[in-house]
């Protein structure tokens, strides 16, 4: 029998409930399959939470705010073990998906068509 591991619902939980503007617009272009690809909030990921989860494709998105200049070297070791792990990580600033969001959503429907062609 696999080994079963309990999730942070509950963080999961607070993280949604505490999203921010950019994760909130983001969130009403990603919801629903409107990219023909299902997406989560706040998913766990390893040690790690994902803002956007899509486990089909192993694609993790990322909002950035202000914080994130704070912890580079986390981002870093966060990224590579994402990667390592098999999963492809976009990463934009709150400022791009709220000024830009039509350029990231179309950046996510891009790449999502590109892992849906991998074999």
């Amino acid at each position: 029998m696999p080994d079963w591991k309990p999730r942070n619902t509950n963080l999961a939980r607070n993280l949604r409930n505490a999203a921010t503007p950019a994760e909130r617009t983001l969130w009403n272009h990603l919801s629903r399959k409107q990219l023909g690809v299902k997406f989560s909030r706040q998913m766990p990921v390893g040690p790690y939470f994902a803002d956007f989860l899509c486990r089909e494709l192993k694609l993790v998105v990322e909002c950035d705010g202000f914080s994130h200049d704070l912890r580079v070297a986390h981002d870093a070791t966060r990224n590579r073990w994402m990667r390592e792990a098999g999963y492809t990580v976009l990463r934009f600033t709150n400022a791009d998906v709220l000024e830009n969001t039509e350029g990231v959503v179309e950046t996510i429907r891009t790449e999502a068509g590109r892992l849906r062609q991998e074999p």
